[in-house]
């Protein structure tokens, strides 16, 4: 894809500064991972899998899981671009494609690095919404997988929330962020399953860090 000269400029900037400024506002974070009963924390288990997220809890995420290679499904937009740049240099796989552009060759590629043993992560009501309606990507990969569905859910106790669609979440510095795990969805999920384990992963998270 072509980029104006403003935006290569930008692209050249934007994603170090913020892998940075990731590196040094989520070292100051604590985390608490709350299982439900029989579920391990995504990244104990072995690979490859499929998890679900949404997309308010990217910055946490993008902390939080960092160095491990999980692929994770990006938009081709500009905006896409800047999300790429800056996670690669936290240390996941970017696969560009969604459910609005791109996204046949997105879930193949997704599929690829399924099958070559990654952790695959999607956040499941990107990249514009609506908020916290999981879109059918995750589910059909999971299908063509033969793979159940995962999800978690990052929340801080306290937090600056954007005005986006997401109300997306910026963590307060030294703030305790919990990472919930529900169960998993069965084999062959339906997206009702998967929006129901994403539901979950947010209702786990209110008792420890009240509802932002």
């Amino acid at each position: 894809m072509k980029w104006t000269a403003k935006q290569r400029i930008l692209l050249f900037l934007i994603p170090r500064l913020a892998a940075f400024l990731i590196r040094l506002l989520g070292c100051t974070l604590r985390f608490e991972e709350i299982c439900a009963a029989g579920v391990i924390p995504g990244d104990r288990m072995p690979a490859p899998s499929v998890f679900a997220f949404w997309h308010r809890s990217l910055l946490m995420a993008a902390y939080r899981f960092r160095n491990l290679r999980i692929a994770i499904l990006i938009s081709q937009s500009f905006d896409g671009e800047l999300i790429a740049r800056t996670v690669e240099r936290l240390g996941f796989k970017a696969i560009r494609g969604s459910s609005s552009r791109g996204g046949a060759v997105g879930l193949l590629a997704m599929e690829t690095a399924y099958r070559d043993g990654h952790i695959c992560a999607f956040t499941a009501d990107g990249p514009r919404g609506p908020n916290m309606i999981a879109k059918p990507g995750v589910t059909a990969l999971a299908n063509r997988v033969g793979a159940n569905v995962g999800a978690f859910h990052l929340q801080p106790q306290r937090a600056w929330v954007l005005r986006s669609w997401d109300r997306f979440l910026i963590p307060k510095p030294f703030s305790r962020v919990a990472v919930t795990w529900p169960p998993h969805t069965s084999a062959a999920p339906t997206p009702e399953a998967t929006q129901a384990t994403l539901d979950e992963a947010v209702r786990m998270a209110k008792p420890h860090t009240g509802d932002i």
